[in-house]
């Protein structure tokens, strides 16, 4: 079943940057759960960033466009978040 797979550095690379995507929501929920309200702190978008960045590279080694264009327009995005939650604390 599994036969068909590539499993090498890459392949462990795509995992951790999944693992990064998992990890924000654990964050997020312990957060919001300590909060008792919803919060979704910036250590969430570092993460988020983080994963994003991993899986452009991932994509570029791979050669794999859906992940290329999601990656980039990840980073796009996360990052103008992180400026957003940055300008709300000044």
């Amino acid at each position: 079943m599994f036969n068909n797979f590539k499993f090498d550095f890459w392949t462990l690379w795509g995992m951790a940057a999944q693992g990064l995507f998992f990890g924000r929501f654990i964050i997020q929920w312990y957060y919001s759960e300590k909060a008792k309200k919803t919060v979704i702190p910036h250590i969430f978008w570092y993460l988020s960033l983080a994963g994003a960045v991993m899986t452009l590279i991932y994509a570029l080694v791979r050669s794999d466009l859906v992940f290329l264009m999601t990656g980039f327009l990840q980073i796009i995005l996360y990052s103008r978040n992180l400026v957003l939650a940055k300008k709300k604390n000044d």
